[in-house]
C-alpha cells in the first residue's frame, strides 16, 4: 500500500488537498494551540482556464459547406468563452493562440503546463463525408477509441505524440512510477467529471450528436497532470451546424453552456485527493 509516510521517506514531496471546510478547522486548531505558528493568510490565486482554438494559420481545419474554416469558428468562440469567464471574476483565463497563427499541439500542451493550467478546453467543429450527421460532442484522451468515427477524428486532429507523464526529479524510479500513475488517474477522474458537465449543459441548449460523450488518444489532451477535454461544436460538413456556428449568437450560447460546465467543475472541487508536486531539483 503506498501511503504518504512512504512516499516522504523516498524523498518525494506530496501534498494532500483538504476539503476547504476541514482545513479551516485544521489551521484554526493549528492557530489556537500555537498562535504565532501560522502565517497571516493570503488570497487564494484564481485557477487559470486555458482554452485551445483548434487549428490556425497555414492549417485551416475543417472546411464548411460555405467555405468557412474551423480555425476562425474556434477562435471566435473561444474569445467568447474567456469573456464570458472573466466576467465572473472566478477565473483567470489564457488561450493558445489569440489570432490566426499556427501552433503545433505539442506546444499547446507545452503552454497549458508552462503556465500551470487547472483546466484546459479544446475547442473544434469538425467535418464528416457524412452532411447529414450534426451536433456537438465531448472527447477525453484514452489509449482506445470509443468508436471508428472518433478514431478518424483522433487522426485527423494528433500529428505527434511527444508527451509522456510529469516529470518526477529525484524520484526512485519505481516511486516516480507510482506518482506519474497517481497523477494520470487523477488528471483522467477530473477530464471525465468535466466532460459530463460539458455535455450535460449544452444539452439543455443544443443538439447534440448520438453518444455525445467519446474518447480517443488526443494529443492536444496528453498533458498528464492537467484535465483537459475537447468539444467539438458541430460539424462544419452539416449545412444547419456551419450556419449556427458562424453566428455570434449561437457561439455565446455554446459558450454560455460550456461556462456553467466550468462552474460546476471547479464548485465540486478537486478536495480529498493526493497531488504529487513536480520536485523542483
Amino acid at each position: 500500500m503506498i501511503t504518504r509516510r512512504f512516499l516522504l521517506g523516498q524523498g518525494v514531496s506530496v501534498s494532500f488537498l483538504l476539503p476547504a471546510a476541514a482545513l479551516a478547522a485544521g489551521q484554526r486548531h493549528e492557530a489556537a494551540q500555537h498562535p504565532a505558528a501560522l502565517p497571516a493568510a493570503r488570497p487564494r490565486a484564481l485557477p487559470l482556464v486555458l482554452l485551445d482554438p483548434g487549428h490556425g494559420g497555414k492549417d485551416p481545419g475543417a472546411t464548411g459547406v460555405s467555405g468557412t474554416y474551423e480555425k476562425h469558428i474556434a477562435l471566435a468562440a473561444a474569445q467568447e468563452l474567456r469573456r464570458q469567464l472573466e466576467a465572473s471574476g472566478r477565473y483567470r483565463v489564457a488561450l493558445t493562440r489569440t489570432r490566426d497563427v499556427f501552433v503545433p499541439l505539442e506546444e499547446r500542451v507545452g503552454i497549458a503546463q508552462r503556465h500551470g493550467a487547472a483546466l484546459f478546453v479544446s475547442m473544434h467543429a469538425d467535418a464528416l463525408n457524412d452532411p447529414r450527421v450534426r451536433g456537438a460532442s465531448v472527447y477525453t484522451l484514452a489509449d482506445a477509441a470509443s468508436d471508428a468515427q472518433t478514431a478518424a477524428l483522433a487522426r485527423r486532429e494528433n500529428a505527434a505524440d511527444r508527451f509522456g507523464g510529469p516529470a518526477f526529479r529525484d524520484a526512485p524510479p519505481e516511486v516516480a512510477h507510482i506518482l506519474a500513475s497517481l497523477v494520470r488517474q487523477e488528471t483522467r477522474a477530473g477530464s471525465a467529471r468535466m466532460a459530463r458537465g460539458v455535455v450535460s449543459e449544452l444539452h439543455r441548449d443544443l443538439p447534440l450528436l448520438q453518444n455525445p460523450s467519446r474518447h480517443a488518444s488526443f494529443m492536444v489532451l496528453k498533458a498528464a497532470d492537467i484535465p483537459s477535454v475537447l468539444v467539438e461544436m458541430g460539424f462544419m460538413s452539416n449545412r444547419a451546424d456551419e450556419a449556427a456556428l458562424r453566428r455570434p449568437d449561437h457561439r455565446a450560447q455554446v459558450a454560455t453552456a460550456m461556462k456553467r460546465a466550468v462552474d460546476a467543475y471547479f464548485n465540486s472541487g478537486p478536495g480529498g485527493t493526493l497531488t504529487a508536486r513536480r520536485m523542483a531539483g
